[in-house]
């Protein structure tokens, strides 16, 4: 891969920066189904019916935290990510993981450890993935802590419909809550690392294990249709061939990448989705503020369980909600993931494959 850090950091901030102004409005939806007042705010006490009028509106709001962030956080997780990985493939005793495929999809990089491992490909993955989350969400988490507020902010402390008669944004009268204890931005860390490592443990090695094998795939079967073998027979003579045209590495790129990715993110997703409702019962709670009288001054729109950890507010779900509890928005959240990193990281190699031909172009490389 002839890609520098710089271009994967580009690729990846390029990519997130779309895909969050595509996937964002949905997002909010699943903030506000999995708010613990989602069945006194957002329906109608006598019908059960759903208030459309208040779920569907501002789903826009606070979206400027999460683009500012996604930039650094974006750019983090995959230079991590790719040193990580290339890295620790480099270091692998066995010989086999320099293959074709790794050397064209992997970043370029010498680095290797001061010792060898005999680790499997899919392990790799998950360490590289893992690292990368980490690292990201140290960025993240207070663009999170604000995004998951404001989108609550319009219905949970009871104003007007007509946002335009009130000059402070949703965002603003958010900051003002953490102003005096900016620290509490990182409040729910625990709790989105703990949601995302599962999901990026588990959904980097399928996504790498879907691609490489729907690449090796296409590529035997485009021989199999030069050898006039026919394509209804699939890989009959066992032979790859990388693609030798400008197209068809846009295809295997991009094409496939989106295709593997949106799987991979389908099945990941619905596997997290209890982690993903404790973190933003967690984050919701981050805002509180409590009065001198010891009572919740704007706090009554968050959960009970707030200043209480991971694991209480998990046991307070189950209590009250049940097992349902924990899959709220989940249907929603599968959706919009597989949707999302599709576009995402085809996004990503896609903009890895500009920049990869563009300087080559320019050092004329061929």
């Amino acid at each position: 891969m002839y890609n520098t850090h710089s271009d994967i950091w580009v690729a990846g901030a390029f990519a997130a920066v779309v895909v969050d102004f595509i996937v964002y409005p949905f997002d909010t939806l699943k903030t506000r189904i999995q708010s613990p007042n989602y069945e006194r705010v957002f329906k109608d006490a006598r019908s059960g019916a759903i208030r459309r009028d208040v779920l569907f509106r501002g789903l826009y709001q606070g979206v400027w935290s999460v683009v500012f962030s996604t930039i650094p956080s974006s750019g983090a997780f995959f230079t991590t990510y790719e040193a990580v990985k290339s890295t620790l493939h480099n270091s692998s005793a066995s010989t086999k993981q320099a293959s074709q495929f790794h050397t064209q999809y992997y970043s370029n990089t010498t680095l290797k450890l001061p010792f060898t491992h005999s680790l499997p490909t899919p392990i790799i993955h998950a360490i590289a993935s893992s690292t990368a989350e980490m690292v990201s969400c140290l960025i993240l988490t207070p663009a999170e802590v604000l995004k998951q507020n404001a989108q609550m902010v319009q219905t949970s402390q009871k104003q007007s419909h007509h946002l335009n008669q009130n000059k402070v944004t949703a965002m603003r009268q958010v900051l003002s809550r953490f102003k005096s204890r900016p620290w509490r931005l990182w409040s729910g860390y625990t709790a989105l690392v703990g949601r995302n490592l599962p999901f990026t443990g588990l959904q980097f090695p399928l996504f790498e294990y879907l691609r490489a094998n729907a690449i090796d795939w296409r590529r035997k079967r485009r021989v199999d249709v030069r050898m006039g073998l026919g394509e209804d027979q699939g890989a009959a003579s066992g032979i790859s061939r990388p693609p030798d045209g400008m197209k068809e590495q846009l295809i295997e790129r991009a094409g496939l990448t989106g295709l593997s990715a949106s799987l991979a993110g389908l099945v990941a997703s619905t596997v997290t989705t209890p982690i993903d409702v404790v973190k933003t019962r967690v984050m919701l709670s981050a805002s509180e503020d409590r009065s001198k009288d010891g009572k919740r001054a704007v706090g009554k729109s968050v959960s009970a369980g707030a200043k209480k950890g991971t694991i209480e507010v998990w046991r307070e779900i189950v209590q009250k909600e049940g097992m349902r509890g924990l899959f709220k928005g989940g249907a929603i959240r599968a959706g919009w993931t597989a949707i999302s990193m599709s576009l995402y990281l085809s996004l990503y190699e896609g903009g890895r494959f500009y920049l990869e031909n563009r300087r080559k172009a320019l050092e004329g490389v061929d």
